[in-house]
């Protein structure tokens, strides 16, 4: 390895404050090394493509709720048809323990092959071994504060020696505490964008004002309140109905007042007042660059809702196409922003209001 190159690359990888581009500038800053064939990283993320994962007999049972995942590659191909940033071939998923990748995973022992002569066993692709010129391997957990994140592997055209196999280790580290922080960067940047949310329709609840308590004395009311007192503990949707004005949104905030989620907020759409085309944004949020307006991460509805409950008054308005979309977040409690591809997970009870015969 040329090591005159990664102290540069170290700054570098420290200045990023994205996970992705901690992940890509650790790469990219390797593959700087011209004799450097391919330099790839897996992280632990859940299993998800066990049907088709290329090593899915040799995966335990026990081990298929994660695996590793190809998040970064890089290299420097001699092939013409070889793509070294690919991240979605054959070797994307390795499970814990299982070849090479995977038991450096699963031990947390690096792995130092100084002289590969490309015939050996283990090897799958055995003539891209041979059409690049590959010579040595090395892989490297990726360790912070004693967990395992994931696997930094490389493949060189040079033999690699015990320097440069201690130069790798200390890049590997270097990278496992950036890749920590841009962690929590993310995620503190994700909880100031809800407290930002979260504050805004403070604001507007504040503004609108409402009542919570169920005052009538009729004989109907208390009808009403004797199912609040069964429903209320349980996690069950609840469908409100009534003509406007006769107080659904009350009932809504008794209901959720009596609950185990009282706590937690209690988060309105008025589904009456939301344009057709904004109805998956409001719900669901977006990210930044879906749609034209969109300048920055979003949180929808059902984030600002999690672990409390989510009233939809007038939810006849939703259009049939967002409804599909509604029945998903119901069974499977998982969605994904407009525009984005991370699954976002939600405990939210669901209380909904109309004054139609749906």
């Amino acid at each position: 390895m040329n090591v005159a190159v990664l102290p540069e690359v170290m700054v570098a990888v420290a200045e990023q404050r994205a996970a992705s581009d901690v992940l890509q500038a650790v790469v990219a800053g390797i593959a700087r090394c011209h004799h450097v064939a391919l330099t790839r990283i897996w992280l632990f993320r859940p299993g998800d493509l066990c049907a088709s994962c290329r090593f899915a007999n040799e995966c335990p049972a026990d081990e298929r709720q994660r695996c590793l995942h190809l998040v970064a590659s890089a290299g420097n191909p001699i092939g013409p048809d070889f793509d070294p940033s690919r991240l979605h071939g054959a070797f994307r998923r390795f499970p814990n323990g299982v070849r090479k990748i995977g038991r450096v995973a699963a031990t947390g022992e690096p792995l130092l092959l100084q002289e590969i002569r490309g015939d050996e066993a283990w090897i799958v692709d055995r003539d891209w071994i041979a059409r690049e010129g590959v010579r040595a391997f090395a892989a490297h957990p990726l360790v912070f504060r004693g967990e395992v994140l994931g696997v930094l592997g490389l493949f060189d055209r040079q033999p690699l020696g015990d320097d440069d196999f201690r130069w790798l280790r200390l890049f590997a580290d270097h990278a496992a505490v950036a890749l920590a922080n841009a962690r929590a960067f993310e995620e503190i940047d994700a909880l100031r964008a809800r407290l930002e949310r979260e504050n805004e329709y403070l604001h507007e609840e504040v503004e609108r004002g409402h009542d919570t308590e169920l005052v009538a004395e009729s004989d109907g009311m208390q009808r009403v309140r004797q199912q609040l007192r069964i429903v209320a503990p349980s996690d069950a949707t609840v469908l409100v109905t009534g003509e406007s004005g006769t107080g659904k949104e009350v009932v809504a905030r008794a209901l959720h007042g009596a609950s185990s989620r009282a706590g937690a907020p209690l988060v309105r759409v008025n589904c009456g007042a939301v344009p057709e085309s904004l109805f998956e944004s409001e719900f669901f949020g977006h990210v930044r660059g879906a749609f034209t307006g969109a300048l920055q991460d979003r949180a929808g509805r059902f984030e600002l809702a999690d672990g409390g409950t989510l009233f939809l008054d007038e939810v006849g308005e939703i259009p049939l196409q967002t409804q599909v979309k509604l029945l998903r977040v119901l069974q499977d409690k998982s969605f994904e922003r407009v525009g984005g591809t991370e699954e976002i997970k939600v405990d939210v009870r669901l209380v909904a209001a109309t004054n139609r015969d749906l």
